[in-house]
């Protein structure tokens, strides 16, 4: 199949409500019918403000994470449209891929 493979940079102490945004961002991929997707946490970053984020023994909260997901055109339309309708501003990068599986199910 051809489409996108979307990833969502954000920390552990963003929020969208109660939920961590990571958290939901992973979660809404779910309701929308996405074949996967993943959340990974990573040991440093830093965004456009510069400043380096970690995960530090003490306290994770400012720990990086990516959401990562591979979903066709019309999936990756859709979960634009829902991070609008919740006024959700986080960064992505979007890159035109191929998928699927090898071998059978």
């Amino acid at each position: 199949m051809q489409g996108y493979q979307l990833t969502f940079f954000t920390q552990q102490d963003r929020r969208h409500g109660w939920t961590p945004l990571g958290e939901w961002l992973l979660k809404e991929a779910r309701n929308l019918g996405v074949g996967g997707a993943t959340l990974s946490a990573a040991a440093e970053g830093f965004g456009r403000d510069g400043k380096l984020h970690s995960a530090h023994f003490i306290d994770m909260a400012d720990q990086p994470l990516e959401v990562t997901m591979a979903l066709s055109a019309a999936d990756a339309e859709r979960m634009f449209q829902r991070l609008r309708e919740e006024k959700i501003n986080v960064f992505f990068v979007k890159a035109p891929i191929e998928f699927g599986m090898t071998g059978e199910l």
